[in-house]
C-alpha cells in the first residue's frame, strides 16, 4: 500500500512538472503586427534597444519607476546588446532643456543619479528654467563645475542632436516608444489583452528580449 502511494505521488509530481514544462513551451511568441511592428527591413549595425521617453510623460514614469520595465529589459538583454534611453522635445515647457540635461547625464554616466528626481520634478511641473534642472543635478552628486562646463559642451551638443534626429527619423509621436535594433517597434496596443498589470509587464519585457535575439 505504501509503495502504491509512493508511486502515485511520484507520478503526480512528474505530471505536474510536465504540465509546467508544456505551459512554458507553448507560450506564444510575440506576433508581427500585434505585439510588434517591423519598421525597417534590415537591423541597425548597432545592437541596441532604444526607448524614447519624456520626463513629463506619466506612462514613462510608470514604465521607469513603478513597473521598472527598462531596468528589467537591461538585465535580460544579450551581452552584446545595450539599452539606450533618449528624451523627446514635444512634451512640457522645459522639454528642450530636459533633453539637453539628459544628454549631460549620459555624457557623465550619471543617468541613474538624476533620473528619478527629474521624473518627479517634471511630473509636478516644478521646472521653470534650466536653473531648476541644474539644482536637481547638484542635489544628486553632480558638481557645479561638471554641470556648468558640460551643459553646452561639444559632447552634449552632439548627444542633443542625436536624440532629436533619431526621434525625427523614427517619427516619434508618442512615448514611451521602444525600438529593437532599429528594425522593430513594440506596439503598446498589442498588449491590451493582458490579464493583469504583471502579465502586461512580463509580456512587454519578453517581447523586447525575443526581438533582441531574433
Amino acid at each position: 500500500m505504501i509503495m502504491k502511494k509512493l508511486a502515485l505521488k511520484t507520478a503526480l509530481v512528474a505530471l505536474s512538472a510536465l504540465f509546467a514544462f508544456n505551459s512554458t513551451a507553448i507560450a506564444a511568441d510575440p506576433t508581427a503586427g500585434k505585439e510588434y511592428i517591423e519598421v525597417r527591413k534590415a537591423p541597425s549595425a548597432q545592437k541596441e534597444v532604444v526607448e524614447f521617453f519624456s520626463f513629463y510623460c506619466p506612462h514613462c514614469y510608470d514604465f521607469e519607476l513603478s513597473y521598472k520595465i527598462p531596468s528589467q529589459i537591461k538585465a535580460k538583454l544579450p551581452s552584446d546588446t545595450k539599452l539606450v534611453q533618449y528624451h523627446v522635445n514635444f512634451l512640457g515647457g522645459q522639454s528642450e532643456n530636459l533633453t539637453r540635461a539628459w544628454a549631460l547625464a549620459m555624457a557623465l554616466g550619471a543617468e541613474d543619479k538624476v533620473k528619478t528626481a527629474l521624473f518627479e520634478g517634471a511630473q509636478k511641473d516644478a521646472f521653470k528654467s534650466m536653473d531648476d534642472i541644474r539644482a536637481v543635478f547638484l542635489a544628486n552628486g553632480i558638481t557645479a563645475e561638471q554641470f556648468d562646463s558640460g551643459i553646452n559642451s561639444f559632447a552634449v551638443n552632439g548627444l542633443v542632436n542625436k536624440q532629436v534626429q533619431l526621434a525625427e527619423d523614427f517619427q516619434i509621436r508618442g512615448v514611451p516608444a521602444f525600438f529593437v535594433n532599429g528594425q522593430y517597434q513594440i506596439n503598446l496596443e498589442g498588449f491590451a489583452d493582458s490579464s493583469s498589470t504583471n502579465d502586461f509587464i512580463q509580456r512587454y519585457i519578453d517581447a523586447v528580449i525575443f526581438l533582441s535575439k531574433k
